[in-house]
């Protein structure tokens, strides 16, 4: 209650300029080639971020092509006819700022951060590459042979993500976000440049992107200057709806047991196929954020954690896991590392009976209140950045969402009850499941 207090005191105290940034302005424009144009003003600091979503992302992949949305997200890298090879970044390190991408399975994203004078350099680049990227083979090559370098670090040396990436496979049968956003190994080999260009083509236009421009400008100065930049470039025919193949309905549990020589510490991993945030239906997803938080949120005071670290040491580290940005159905994860001498099966049969448990005696009030502040705080924390404040418009939007769903998302959390989330309690059915085993191997 105490802690509770603390949270619920700090969000009462936090002056106007600590207020989360959905509270903020934010301005919506939609350029007549399609181009999806956001703007967050945040006045504290002369600093602007400056990022382009497209949306595309691995589970929008063409069959057989794994891999090649994240390898496209390397490859705008290589420059245009005005911008050498890898001359972006340089340019906008040498006027103070900083710049990266990423891709995921429903979006990929570039983003510059710079002074908020420098707008209007930093969109005439991104611009520009929208375009006029200029591959070679050799340039294709070269990366391609980076993707695959990176997987090795990343994925073949590593149990975890192996287990990972089986466990997805395992989880979707058919639809593809059962496939790893980095790809699968002999169809990121076989990527070509003819490939790579078909996908720039048919992906990268303004009316399959969003501009989020967040920081110290004002909605009709970034307006101006996206129409300046982006204004010119023309839409694509080629973008057509994601309709993505249907998943069947799991019947049963499935289960893995991997092995591997590397393996150091032993572990339980299960994923149960959950609901995501739909535009004006955030309501589940809500309540299984707060389950989330509730089952193994906290590494002391969760429920897993009270009931295998404390009251019965049989474990070192317990999560539960849920993020519900996302197109389609997602997943709500949970992980228990067993203690010293006991095994997985104990581990595993102590999860489950304390999940039973939680739901025969239900949500105590004081640990759902405690969460609910919590929950609150951090989103003003977390908005509180400019970068982070952008970051949540755009995966939201790419995702599926809109600016309404984003700015309604703390008031949603804060309308769960306890019964709604024990009702999202129920949707971890042990038929849509998949349990892991990663473990040392046995001698032969």
């Amino acid at each position: 209650m105490r802690k509770f207090l603390t949270v619920a005191l700090t969000l009462l105290a936090l002056p106007a300029f600590m207020l989360p940034a959905f509270a903020r302005p934010v301005t919506t424009y939609k350029l007549d080639n399609g181009l999806e144009v956001v703007v967050i003003e945040d006045h504290r600091a002369p600093v602007v971020v400056h990022m382009v979503w497209y949306r595309i992302g691995s589970a929008d992949e063409p069959r057989g092509h794994s891999g090649i949305a994240h390898f496209f997200e390397h490859l705008m890298f290589q420059g245009t006819k005005s911008v050498a090879p890898g001359a972006l970044s340089k340019i906008v390190a040498a006027q103070g700022g900083s710049d990266n991408a990423f891709t995921t399975q429903d979006y990929t994203a570039y983003f510059q951060r710079v002074a908020a004078d420098r707008l209007d350099l930093v969109m005439g680049l991104e611009a520009d590459r929208m375009v006029n990227l200029n591959l070679t083979v050799k340039d294709v090559e070269t990366e391609r042979e980076v993707i695959l370098d990176e997987r090795n670090q990343r994925t073949d040396s590593d149990p975890g993500s192996l287990l990972q990436e089986q466990m997805g496979a395992a989880q979707y049968l058919n639809h593809p976000y059962g496939t790893p956003v980095i790809g699968w190994r002999s169809e990121i080999a076989g990527l070509t440049r003819e490939d790579a260009l078909a996908f720039y083509r048919a992906n990268y236009a303004p009316n399959n992107a969003i501009l989020v421009v967040a920081g110290d400008v004002t909605p009709a100065d970034v307006l101006a200057l996206a129409q300046k930049n982006y204004g010119p470039i023309k839409p694509s025919d080629a973008i057509t709806p994601r309709i993505r193949a249907a998943e069947p309905p799991q019947l049963a549990p499935r289960r893995l047991v991997m092995e591997d020589a590397r393996v150091a510490q032993p572990y339980v991993v299960r994923t149960y196929l959950v609901p995501e945030r739909n535009p004006g239906d955030q309501k589940q997803a809500a309540a299984l954020t707060i389950l989330a938080e509730l089952l193994g949120g906290n590494p002391s005071t969760s429920v897993l954690a009270r009931a295998l670290m404390f009251d019965k040491p049989v474990a070192t580290y317990v999560s539960a896991n849920y993020d519900g940005v996302s197109l389609d159905p997602t997943t709500f994860g949970l992980v228990v590392v067993p203690a010293a001498g006991v095994g997985l099966e104990d581990a595993e049969k102590a999860m489950d009976a304390t999940l039973a448990e939680f739901l025969k005696k239900g949500v105590d009030q004081a640990e759902f209140d405690r969460i609910q502040a919590q929950l609150r705080a951090k989103q003003v924390y977390d908005e509180d950045n400019t970068q982070g404040a952008a970051h949540r418009y755009g995966m939201a939007l790419a995702s599926g969402l809109t600016v309404q769903d984003v700015q309604d998302w703390p008031g949603v959390l804060t309308s769960v009850t306890p019964a709604d989330v024990m009702a999202a309690a129920a949707l971890l059915d042990a038929r849509h499941s998949v349990t892991g085993w990663l473990q040392e191997e046995k001698a032969q």
